[in-house]
């Protein structure tokens, strides 16, 4: 790839918990890597992902949702945050389409305004209004900043993906690619089954139980020997899945452990299908109470505010 025409560069995804980031993200490489839900402050950590075409190489990064911090884990999420945007080579905001712009977007707004980097407005969840309320969201968001660009799209059904692309494009630096053009993402296959049995869980439970839910891979290895009809070697993983409270232990488990089976059986379906494989997934369920508020404890679990 010539580097005097092709372009490379880092994309910080930024926004409100919940405005459909890891959804966005996941749809323009063309693969699930980043876990989503209905519930806020889903994504934890920073994750990069890649996209390769003949004219860029796109390497997206997905941040926490930048919002008020309540303990160590929100702070670490938010500082992560801030970082990304520092260290981007572009930032794309995503929003919801509204005529109201509440403090959380108003702080936003304040951190974007101190970027050097061009700042494409996306705003997401078009499929929710009439298609005649857009030119009124689009003067809310005007009237607070100047963008590079403003882009309406839908992350779930994948409408002006490929216009986003080409304006992503657009702003990128020239410069080689920095990975193969196959590579999807670094992210270790441990960390992602990590992270789908925590979507499993918090999609499937109550709203008061998966903020203090962690996930840590105990083993995940091949098993020698084995071939299912298929040809496809057997994976055996043990999971350990971290809360806070004891009733909320019986709550993961559920009556009879029928709710730990289910989070189990949804997650080993995705994780088949990202390392393809047969998978052998068991799980059990750990009280570590506070741990969101334990600097010990959260870099056990793979949050180290040295890594930022």
């Amino acid at each position: 790839m010539d580097s005097n025409s092709f372009k490379t560069g880092f994309i910080a995804l930024v926004g409100r918990p919940n405005v459909g980031k890891s959804t966005l993200m996941n749809n323009m490489i063309g693969q699930k890597i980043a876990i989503t839900s209905n519930k806020p402050q889903t994504t934890r950590g920073r994750i990069q992902t890649v996209y390769t075409d003949d004219r860029c190489q796109m390497i997206f990064v997905d941040t926490p949702g930048i919002h008020e911090t309540k303990n160590k884990l929100g702070s670490y999420m938010l500082h992560i945050a801030q970082k990304t945007l520092e260290d981007a080579d572009m930032i794309l905001w995503l929003v919801e389409p509204t005529d109201f712009i509440g403090q959380g977007e108003k702080y936003i707004v304040k951190q974007l305004r101190r970027c050097k980097q061009p700042v494409v407005l996306v705003i997401n969840k078009i499929d929710t209004v009439k298609k005649d309320q857009l030119p009124k969201f689009i003067d809310t968001y005007k009237r607070e900043m100047d963008f590079a660009e403003i882009v309406p799209v839908s992350a779930r059904k994948k409408e002006n993906i490929d216009t986003l692309k080409d304006v992503i494009c657009k702003y990128l630096p020239y410069g080689p690619a920095l990975y193969d053009e196959d590579t999807v993402t670094e992210e270790p296959e441990r960390d992602i089954a990590a992270e789908i049995i925590r979507e499993k869980a918090l999609r499937l439970l109550q709203d008061e139980v998966p903020h203090g839910i962690a996930v840590t891979i105990e083993r995940m290895r091949e098993r020698e020997g084995y071939l299912s009809d298929d040809g496809k070697p057997l994976l055996d993983i043990d999971a350990t899945i971290i809360c806070e409270r004891d009733s909320h232990k019986g709550i993961v488990i559920g009556k009879g452990g029928a709710m730990l089976k289910k989070i189990g059986s949804q997650a080993r379906v995705d994780i088949e299908d990202m390392t393809e494989c047969k998978v052998n997934l068991k799980l059990w369920v750990k009280v570590r109470k506070n741990w969101r508020d334990d600097s010990s404890q959260m870099k056990h679990f793979g949050y180290d505010e040295r890594d930022i």
